[in-house]
């Protein structure tokens, strides 16, 4: 079995879309309809990581904050 170089181009390809090299790779042509509902979906995908990026970060500040809360309240009465 012949060995195949891989050129830099490909492993760049790789790590953007894995699923846009394998493709290529078979020698499949994307048509613009494709490509334009991929582009789409990586669009939708990444805000909604953002998004989840951002309520992950709500979600710690508002824990530390009852905490804060918490024991604030706990030390309360036995500081007076």
């Amino acid at each position: 079995m012949a060995r195949r170089i891989i050129q830099a181009s490909e492993l760049a390809s790789y790590d953007f879309c894995r699923r846009a090299w394998g493709y290529t790779l078979a020698g499949m042509v994307a048509d613009s309809a494709r490509l334009e509902a991929g582009r789409r979906w990586h669009e939708v995908h990444g805000r909604r990581v953002n998004r989840a990026a951002w309520l992950r970060l709500a979600g710690w500040v508002l824990l530390l904050l009852a905490l804060m809360l918490a024991i604030s309240s706990w030390l309360g009465p036995l500081i007076s």
